[in-house]
C-alpha cells in the first residue's frame, strides 16, 4: 500500500485516493461537475484533513459552528497540469473554476460513496499519473456510505486538487463512520484506507428540519456587517438584504460561500432584515424575510469569530418553525497542528527567530517555516503593527511559491503575491500582531516580504 508523503494547508494530512478510470493521467481531459442541482454520482479521488482553518473554513464558519463533523472540501481550480495560484474569486464562466464554484456550493450535502483500493503509488506528486504502477481492486469497503457537509476549499498546487475535477478532501474523523450494511466500518482507516476511489453526488440536507442559523462574524459592527448563514435545507446561491426602503443583492464575502456582507435597514443602524436563496434560485421559505440586530454582547464590534443572533420572521408561503437564540455547545476550536501522520512524517523545522523583512513605519512582516517535508512546507507570516493601530494590512511577498493562503486574500502576479487581511483580521492594535498561513512547494526559503 502507497502512503502518500505529503501535506495540505493547514493540518491537512493526505491519505489519498483516486479518480475515476477515465482519469488515469494529469493531462486526462476534466470536466468539472455543473453548479446547481446534480444527481449522477461523479468518480474521484479523496484525501483527508484534520481541521478547518482558524478561525473559519472556507465557507465562512468556524468548524464547531458547522452542523456536522462529517465535512468535505472542494476544489477551487479546474486547471490539470496547471499549478499556478490564480485570485479568488475568479470570473463567472472561467473554465479555470472548479466544483467549489467560488463558494457556491458552499452548505451543500454530499452523498460519499467507497470505492475501489489502488495497489500502486497514488501521491498527488504534480505532473504525475495517478495509481502509478498498480491497478484498482474492490474490498469488502466498496459502497460504504456518508452523508457530508461541504465546509471547505482546495486550492493547493497539487494534482489532487488541480488535475482531477472530482477530487474531494475528507474530514479525517468522519472515515470511519462510514456505513455499509447499517453497521459503521470502524476500521477502514488506517489499516484499509489505502488510495481509493469515491463516487458522490449532491443532495438536500437529509432529514432537514427547523430553520437556518444567522451568526455575526468577527469584526462586525454597525458600520460593517458580515454575516454567515448555516443549517440550509438546499445549499445557498445569495442573499438580498432590505436598506433605505428597498431590498439591494448582498455582495459575498470574496469566495467564502456561506458569509455575506449586509448593510442596515437604516444607515448607520444596528437592526437588519434578509432573505436567502438557495441553489435553485428560489427563496428559501417561500421568500421568508429574517430580521435581526447587532447583539449588544459584540459590545460594539465583535470579538468572537461568531456570535449567533435570535431573530423574527415574516412573510413565506410555509410555517415560520423556531429559530435558533444562542450559539450551539460545541467542544472548543479545534487546535490545529501542522505535523501530518502520513509517511514519510515532515520534518519538523526550528522556529528561527522572526527577523523583520521588509515593511513600512505603518507595519512590519516576518516569515518561519513551521514544517517541511520532500517538496513541500507549511508557512507562517506575522505581521506586526507598529506605533500606531491597523485598520487593514497588505504584504508583498516574492521569493517563494506559496499556495493560497488561510487568514488572508491572496492575489498573485508572476513571481510575486500580495496577501491582504481577511474581513476578520485587519484591525491590528498598535504592537500587536496577526498572521496568516500557507503551503509552499519546494524548500523553505527566506522571502522578501514588504508591509503596508
Amino acid at each position: 500500500m502507497s502512503v502518500p508523503g505529503n501535506v495540505r494547508r493547514w493540518s491537512r494530512v493526505l491519505a489519498v485516493l483516486l479518480a475515476g478510470a477515465a482519469i488515469v493521467g494529469v493531462h486526462a481531459t476534466a470536466q468539472a461537475a455543473p453548479s446547481g442541482g446534480e444527481t449522477s454520482p461523479v468518480t474521484g479521488n479523496a484525501t483527508w484533513f484534520d481541521n478547518l482553518g482558524s478561525p473559519y473554513g472556507g465557507c465562512g464558519l468556524p468548524q464547531d459552528h458547522l452542523e456536522t463533523q462529517n465535512w468535505i472540501a472542494l476544489n477551487v481550480f479546474n486547471t490539470p497540469g496547471d499549478y499556478t495560484m490564480y485570485s479568488r474569486p475568479m470570473a463567472g464562466g472561467d473554465p479555470k473554476v472548479g466544483t467549489w464554484d467560488n463558494g457556491l456550493n458552499c452548505g451543500r450535502w454530499v452523498r460519499v460513496s467507497i470505492g475501489d483500493y489502488c495497489t500502486g503509488i497514488n501521491d498527488g506528486a504534480a505532473g504525475q499519473a495517478f495509481c502509478r504502477n498498480g491497478s484498482w481492486v474492490s474490498d469488502k469497503y466498496n459502497g460504504a456510505t456518508l452523508d457530508m457537509l461541504v465546509a471547505d476549499s482546495c486550492g493547493d498546487p497539487n494534482a489532487w486538487c488541480r488535475d482531477d475535477p472530482y477530487h474531494i478532501d475528507l474530514a479525517h474523523q468522519a472515515i470511519n463512520k462510514f456505513v455499509k450494511d447499517g453497521t459503521a466500518v470502524g476500521d477502514l482507516e488506517p489499516a484499509h484506507w489505502g488510495n481509493r476511489h469515491v463516487s458522490w453526488q449532491y443532495i438536500p440536507a437529509p432529514g432537514y428540519t427547523g430553520d437556518i442559523q444567522i451568526g455575526f462574524i468577527q469584526g462586525s459592527e454597525r458600520w460593517w456587517g458580515g454575516v454567515s448563514i448555516n443549517h440550509l435545507p438546499n445549499g445557498i446561491h445569495g442573499v438580498e438584504h432590505y436598506s433605505n426602503g428597498a431590498w439591494v443583492t448582498t455582495p459575498m464575502n470574496t469566495d467564502m460561500g456561506q458569509s455575506y456582507l449586509v448593510q442596515p435597514t437604516t444607515t448607520g443602524g444596528t437592526d437588519y432584515r434578509i432573505r436567502v436563496k438557495d441553489v435553485t434560485g428560489a427563496y428559501l421559505f417561500g421568500g421568508r424575510e429574517y430580521s435581526f440586530s447587532l447583539p449588544a454582547s459584540c459590545g460594539g464590534k465583535c470579538s468572537a469569530p461568531r456570535t449567533v443572533v435570535s431573530y423574527t420572521t415574516s412573510g413565506g408561503t410555509t410555517t415560520p418553525t423556531p429559530t435558533p437564540t444562542a450559539t450551539p455547545t460545541a467542544s472548543p476550536t479545534p487546535t490545529v497542528t501542522p505535523t501530518p501522520t502520513a509517511t514519510p512524517r515532515p520534518t519538523i523545522t526550528p522556529t528561527p527567530t522572526p527577523t523583520p523583512t521588509g515593511g513600512t513605519a505603518a507595519c512590519t512582516a516576518t516569515f518561519r517555516a513551521l514544517s517541511s517535508w520532500p517538496g513541500g512546507y507549511q508557512g507562517e507570516v506575522t505581521v506586526k503593527a507598529g506605533t500606531s493601530a491597523l485598520s487593514s494590512w497588505k504584504v508583498t511577498v516574492s521569493g517563494l511559491s506559496m499556495g493560497s493562503p488561510w487568514n488572508g486574500v491572496a492575489t498573485a502576479s508572476g513571481s510575486t503575491t500580495t496577501v491582504t487581511n481577511a474581513p476578520y483580521n485587519g484591525a491590528v492594535a498598535a504592537g500587536g500582531t496577526t498572521s496568516f498561513g500557507f503551503i509552499g512547494t519546494g524548500t523553505a526559503a527566506t522571502p522578501t516580504l514588504t508591509c503596508s
